[in-house]
């Protein structure tokens, strides 16, 4: 385990101090919880752009050019 040393105001360390009590927790637990979160959501993000990345490789043939137009879309055609 690494040791970290940081530097926050009166108010803030207070505060934290505070919240870990409430929570039954510690300060420190309260920063390594808020590291691996940060670390879950790196992997998330990467889930969904890998997710997005073969979604996309998959979709032939489109082009926005072969769109309806709003009347054809609401079956409004000109008459």
């Amino acid at each position: 385990m690494k040791n970290l040393t940081l530097s926050v105001t009166d108010d803030v360390y207070r505060q934290a101090r505070v919240r870990a009590a409430e929570t039954g927790s510690s300060v420190s637990a309260m920063v390594t919880a808020y590291l691996r979160s940060l670390s879950a959501e790196d992997t998330e993000f990467e889930r969904l752009a890998a997710l997005q990345r073969r979604t996309v490789a998959t979709i032939r043939g489109f082009s926005a050019r072969n769109r309806l137009d709003r009347e054809a879309v609401h079956d409004r055609a000109l008459r």
